[in-house]
C-alpha cells in the first residue's frame, strides 16, 4: 500500500478554493487516492490547519475540515512524547539552519516510521528534510528561505533555567 503525507500548506489550499494551488494539489491528491495511495497527517498538522481555516475562512469550514480529515482514506498519527523526543533531537537540533517547527518534525518523525517517501505540501521543508514533493511546485532545498518575522519576534523570553524551574 503507497501512503502519502498530507500537510498543512495543502490542507489549506484544498479548502480554499481561491488558493493560486488548489487545482494542482487537488488534482495530485485525486491522482493518489485514484491510485490507491493512503492519506496520512499527523494531529499536529490537523490542529494547525484547524486554527489556520478558523483565522483566515470561518468557524463552518474550520469544523467541516475536522470532520473530513478523519474520513477513511486518511489516517491521522499523533505526537506521542517518544515522537517528540526523536523530533526534537533528529530534527529540530541537528538542522541548525533550518526553521523547521514541531509540527514539521514531527511530520517527519512519522514519515520515516512509515516509510513515506512523499509529501504532498507546499513548504520546502519536506523537500530539505530528505523527502519527495508532490506535486513539486516547491523550490527546491538550498532556496532563499523564508525569514518571516511574526508580531511575536523578540517579544518572548524563556529563562535559561525554564527546565529546572518547579
Amino acid at each position: 500500500m503507497t501512503r502519502l503525507f498530507v500537510d498543512t500548506s495543502v490542507w489549506y489550499a484544498l479548502a480554499d478554493a481561491g488558493h493560486p494551488d488548489h487545482e494542482t494539489v487537488s488534482e495530485a491528491l485525486r491522482e493518489r487516492i485514484a491510485n490507491g495511495a493512503r492519506i496520512v497527517t499527523t494531529n499536529l498538522v490537523v490542529a494547525e490547519t484547524q486554527a489556520l481555516l478558523l483565522t483566515r475562512a470561518d468557524r463552518g469550514v474550520a469544523l467541516a475540515f475536522l470532520d473530513a480529515v478523519h474520513q477513511p482514506p486518511n489516517r491521522v498519527e499523533y505526537a506521542t512524547p517518544p515522537r517528540v523526543e526523536t523530533a526534537v533531537g533528529q530534527w529540530l537540533r541537528r538542522y541548525t539552519g533550518e526553521r523547521f517547527s514541531l509540527t514539521d518534525a514531527i511530520s517527519f518523525v512519522v514519515m520515516k516510521e512509515m516509510e513515506i517517501r512523499e509529501a504532498l505540501a507546499l513548504d520546502r521543508h519536506f523537500a530539505v528534510a530528505g523527502f519527495v514533493l508532490v506535486p513539486g511546485s516547491v523550490e527546491a532545498p538550498g532556496a532563499e528561505t523564508d525569514r518571516r518575522t511574526g508580531f511575536l519576534a523578540g517579544s518572548i523570553k524563556v529563562p535559561e533555567d525554564f527546565d529546572r524551574m518547579g
